[in-house]
């Protein structure tokens, strides 16, 4: 599924969760208005389990499931990402928004646009990074009327995707 939003054609796959398409495709194009995003094209890929786990270990060696993984495709130049792909991974986010006891598309949400923060050139790795992000994140999900989403911590060691 394609579409184009100001300047950025975004496409959505979904090899699971493909019911939260509509509704990811609608705040994205209000996420990318709001931090008038640099972004060209996007592409965010739904996955499960399995197929995060082979990414993650494939780019970053470790074998574990993470919440999004975000590739940079290509830089303007400025520096800028105008090209990337998400793999952000649906089962996590049902996992995550049932203990953590938000909706399951707000979670899905939050990692579409810790990936795009992520495109934006916000890095999640120090403890400061980490908390601007987040912080970050709920102030755009507030403003496109989704509300905080990050809001309550997530357990201590956990630093998010790539």
């Amino acid at each position: 599924m394609s579409k184009t939003t100001k300047g950025c054609q975004l496409e959505f796959h979904a090899r699971t969760g493909s019911a939260f398409v509509p509704y990811l495709k609608k705040q994205v194009q209000q996420i990318l208005q709001v931090t008038r995003s640099p972004l060209r094209h996007l592409s965010v890929v739904l996955v499960g389990d399995r197929r995060i786990s082979q990414l993650h270990e494939q780019f970053f060696k470790d074998p574990s499931t993470t919440d999004v993984i975000t590739f940079p495709l290509e830089l303007d130049k400025l520096g800028r990402t105008i090209a990337g792909e998400l793999y952000v991974c649906v089962p996590m986010a049902r996992r995550e928004a049932r203990r953590r006891k938000v909706r399951e598309r707000d979670e899905l949400l939050l990692y579409t646009l810790h990936g795009i923060l992520h495109l934006h050139g916000y890095d999640d790795m120090t403890e400061d990074g980490y908390q601007e992000m987040h912080r970050k994140e709920d102030q755009i999900l507030t403003r496109i009327g989704v509300g905080a989403v990050f809001k309550s911590a997530m357990p201590a060691g956990k630093k998010g995707g790539r």
